[in-house]
């Protein structure tokens, strides 16, 4: 176990973390919400420090981000955990394992044996996913600063659900993030996710603040977050922190438990890519399609085709010099 960063240490051996906005009050032999820290005499553990449950060598495209170094690989790591209880969670085998199974699994690998693994593979990033990266959060900083030193970039996939003094911390080894917008509803992250809505869009905002590169996911559920008014929401607000951030709309299929839901239609997906944009957004994505134009980079200005994809692969890059080969006009993102 390693000691915990941001908690502080209350009156008969209790403890608060600072880590996440839960804001926990854990009690001596206790964890908090996310089951993966506990207080032990008074001291705040991490229950996962170097404890890797998955790690694969995705394309950059799957986590997704369509506008950081397209076309590239990342390698991807996960312990278990989450600080959230998403009913529909896709990884739920992992990231509420400590809460459904009450256990902790993982291999033991160190920052130095992982940051050497993504080199060995050619890889040019790091990503932490799969399950929620805030809970592991002392992990992914040692792991971060390390592969920062070595010229590999860094990539949270996140619910951004995390206090601004550790995001502000950990930012200077962090280049790209795809953050969870999982409604534009209060009432939806109170029952469906076991969190609030605020949060979340000050961590969005806070991430573009810190220069951080960040692309938004919105997983379109029917009947729960698919109403016209609170799609337009959800783009404007993204507008509004910035035009040059792409959107990720993504079909639902039925999972743990949220299985009486139907999937999403392509046609609820369309709809959805329409209103973003209506809201003045440069780039929307359609996901888990595959084969529909929405898979695909646009000029936001002359519409030329940029970056054609058909699933998680790049068929075509026309982009030259960060820019429109047509009009000429800057192409926003990370481009090699």
């Amino acid at each position: 176990m390693k000691e915990a960063s941001f908690y502080e240490k209350l009156d008969n051996l209790k403890v608060k973390c600072l880590l996440c906005p839960h804001e926990c009050l854990i009690n001596n032999n206790k964890t908090g919400i996310c089951a993966v820290r506990k207080n032990q005499g008074g001291t705040l553990f991490s229950l996962v420090y170097g404890k890797v449950i998955a790690e694969n060598t995705d394309p950059i495209e799957k986590k997704p981000l369509y506008h950081f170094m397209p076309g590239t690989r990342s390698f991807s790591l996960a312990t278990v955990g989450c600080n959230l209880k998403c009913q529909h969670c896709q990884n739920y085998e992992i990231s509420q394992m400590p809460l459904d199974r009450k256990m902790i699994n993982g291999r033991d690998k160190s920052p130095e044996e992982l940051v050497r693994f993504a080199k060995n593979t050619s890889c040019d990033s790091i990503s932490f996913t799969y399950s929620e990266p805030t809970i592991y959060y002392e992990f992914a900083y040692d792991i971060a600063k390390l592969s920062h030193d070595q010229g590999l970039k860094n990539i949270m996939v996140t619910n951004g659900y995390i206090n601004s003094k550790p995001l502000e911390e950990i930012a200077p080894y962090i280049d790209g993030a795809n953050i969870d917008l999982k409604a534009f509803s209060d009432d939806f992250y109170n029952k469906i996710c076991g969190a609030r809505l605020q949060p979340v869009l000050d961590s969005i905002r806070l991430y573009k603040k810190l220069g951080i590169w960040i692309e938004i996911t919105t997983l379109i559920i029917p009947g729960l977050n698919d109403k016209e008014d609170e799609l337009k929401n959800t783009a404007e607000f993204i507008a509004s922190v910035g035009k040059d951030i792409p959107w990720h709309v993504t079909a639902f299929y039925p999972t743990y438990n949220l299985l009486e839901k139907s999937r999403t239609s392509i046609e609820h997906l369309i709809k959805a890519r329409n209103i973003g944009i209506n809201a003045g957004l440069r780039y929307i994505f359609t996901g888990n399609i595959p084969g529909y134009e929405g898979e695909n980079t646009y000029c936001y200005e002359c519409k030329k085709l940029l970056i054609e994809r058909t699933g998680f692969r790049i068929e075509n890059n026309y982009i030259k010099d960060e820019s429109c080969p047509g009009c000429k006009t800057k192409v926003d993102g990370y481009f090699l």
